[in-house]
């Protein structure tokens, strides 16, 4: 079952007339663990953006066939002051937030999502620390738990490991697949770590402006070997 579709998308940027994405077309399947690659200016982010509702699309069509509250969007990790007053516990259950609800009331049942996010990301013993005081790591799966407390069925991620170091990186990768698998969230990520997209990935989609590659996990590694690893040293 499709339940996004990218169609024939393009961005410029109104104040330079820039292009950043080129009819770009896709679909995206439930269940699948899709990843956007790229090197750096080729529009993927930008692309992403425009699928959240965050960049204005110039032309095309992005068909959502899941309502906004099915949808989870982490954007890439921002510092973060280190007074910044809000705890663990604060941070998460902002994502139970609905547009007709008055902030800052949480249900029990609010409350008790975000506990279980919080326990599935192993943080609950993080849960009255300032986030500004954490690692990046740990603020990561901080905004990783807000996302996925309201039971998300589509998660798009922007490049969310971007800064953290290999370690962590290749742990929330793994965290992102028992999502998937586990969960049976269907994931939408721009990454710039092929490794770990390769590992992963169901599903890759090849950016510079347009979509140059779109398909399975299969398809992607005969394409690698026929063009003799450039796309390792390409995106980066």
């Amino acid at each position: 079952m499709t339940i996004l579709e990218v169609k024939d998308v393009s961005v410029i940027y109104s104040d330079d007339k820039r292009v950043a994405v080129e009819h770009a077309s896709f679909k995206i399947e439930a269940g699948e663990y899709a990843c956007i690659i790229g090197s750096n200016g080729s529009g993927k982010s930008t692309l992403v953006k425009g699928i959240v509702g965050l960049v204005p699309i110039t032309s095309g069509q992005v068909i959502h066939q899941l309502s906004p509250e099915q949808n989870a969007y982490l954007s890439q990790i921002t510092e973060i002051e280190r007074d910044f007053p809000a705890t663990v516990r604060e941070v998460v259950l902002t994502g139970m937030q609905r547009s007709a609800r008055r902030f800052p009331f949480y249900t029990r049942e609010d409350k008790k999502k975000a506990a279980e996010a919080m326990e599935m990301l192993s943080i609950s013993d993080l849960a009255d620390y300032r986030i500004g005081n954490l690692s990046g790591g740990q603020k990561q799966r901080v905004l990783l738990a807000r996302a996925l407390c309201r039971e998300p069925k589509l998660l798009i991620l922007d490049e969310p490991c971007a800064g953290l170091d290999p370690a962590i990186t290749a742990e929330f990768y793994s965290l992102i697949d028992h999502i998937n698998k586990e969960q049976g969230v269907t994931i939408l990520m721009v990454s710039h770590d092929l490794d770990q997209v390769e590992q992963y990935a169901s599903h890759i989609i090849m950016m510079n402006q347009t979509v140059e590659f779109d398909g399975d996990h299969d398809a992607w590694c005969r394409r690698c070997a026929e063009e003799g690893g450039h796309y390792h040293d390409t995106v980066n």
